[in-house]
C-alpha cells in the first residue's frame, strides 16, 4: 500500500504495474512511461559518446539526452538537452526509432520510452562536458564496444546506426 495523492492516506491498492487505486477516496492513480531522447551525433564515421557523470551508469558510456519535460515537443528536449548537455545548439535531428528501456534510479524503478535521433555534421562541432556529462569523446562507430554503454537502448540504438 502507498499514500494517496489526493486524500494522504495509506490506501493505494496496486491493480496492475501501471493502475493504483485509493480504498479510501476512489482516486485512480496511473504510473505512466516517461518519455525520454538520446541523440547521435555523427561525423563522417565517429560517433560523440557522452561518460556519465551520475548514477545510474556512473562512468559508462550514452548518447547525449534526457527526460522529456512537461509540455515539451521531443524536438525541443533534443535541442535543450544537448544545449545543457555539451552547451552545443542544434536546429535539425532526424528521428529514427523509438524503444522501451528500464531505468534504475534511487532503487526505484522507471519505466521510459526513448526516442532516438541523429545528427549528421560535416565537421566536429566545439563541445563542452557539462551538467550530467562527466565526458566526451569522438569514436569511431566500428570500433564501438557495445558493453561499455549504461543502458539497453542505447546500445540497441548504438547497433541500429551499424547498420
Amino acid at each position: 500500500m502507498f499514500y494517496c495523492p489526493v486524500c494522504g492516506i495509506k490506501s493505494l491498492e496496486t491493480i496492475s504495474s501501471k493502475k493504483f487505486v485509493c480504498n479510501q477516496c476512489q482516486f485512480t492513480f496511473y504510473q505512466n512511461t516517461a518519455a525520454a531522447v538520446m541523440v547521435a551525433i555523427c561525423c563522417q564515421d565517429e560517433l560523440l559518446v557522452a561518460t556519465r557523470a551520475r548514477n545510474p551508469g556512473i562512468g559508462m558510456w550514452d548518447l547525449p539526452g534526457g527526460f522529456v519535460d512537461p509540455d515539451e515537443s521531443l524536438e525541443g528536449a533534443v535541442v535543450r538537452e544537448l544545449y545543457e548537455e555539451l552547451n552545443m545548439t542544434v536546429t535539425a535531428a532526424k528521428y529514427i526509432f523509438s524503444n522501451s528501456n528500464t531505468y534504475l534510479y534511487k532503487n526505484i524503478e522507471y519505466k521510459t520510452c526513448d526516442a532516438f535521433f541523429v545528427v549528421e555534421l560535416d565537421e566536429k562541432p566545439r563541445v563542452q562536458a557539462q551538467d550530467d556529462v562527466a565526458a566526451v569523446e569522438w569514436v569511431k562507430l566500428a570500433d564501438i564496444d557495445i558493453t561499455r554503454f549504461a543502458f539497453e537502448s542505447t546500445k540497441k540504438a548504438v547497433l541500429k546506426l551499424r547498420e
